[in-house]
C-alpha cells in the first residue's frame, strides 16, 4: 500500500473512533450531536474501521441498523480499494 494512503487512512481511522465517542458522551450528557451524516462521511472518506471500532468501544449507535449493517459494509468496501491498490 502506498504510504501517503496508509497515513491518510490512519488518520481517518483516528477521527472515526474520536468522533464516535464523542457523540457518545454528547449523548449522555444531552448535548448537541454530531450529524449522523458526518458519522457516515468520515467512514466514506476512509474511517470505516475507526468508527466500527468506536461504535463497539463506547457502545454506541450499535441499536442503529444502519450503522450496525452500513459501516462494516462501507469497511468492506475500503478493505477491496486498498487491495486492489496494493496489487497494482
Amino acid at each position: 500500500m502506498p504510504k501517503p494512503l496508509l497515513v491518510y487512512l490512519i488518520i481517518m481511522n483516528i477521527i472515526g473512533f474520536i468522533l464516535m465517542g464523542t457523540d457518545k458522551n454528547r449523548a449522555v450528557n444531552y448535548e448537541w450531536r454530531i450529524p449522523e451524516a458526518a458519522l457516515f462521511g468520515v467512514s466514506i472518506a476512509g474511517g470505516a474501521l475507526g468508527s466500527l471500532i468506536g461504535m463497539y468501544f463506547f457502545r454506541h449507535k450499535t441499536k442503529h441498523a444502519s450503522f450496525v449493517v452500513g459501516i462494516p459494509v462501507i469497511m468492506i468496501i475500503w478493505l477491496v480499494i486498498v487491495i486492489r491498490v496494493s496489487v497494482h
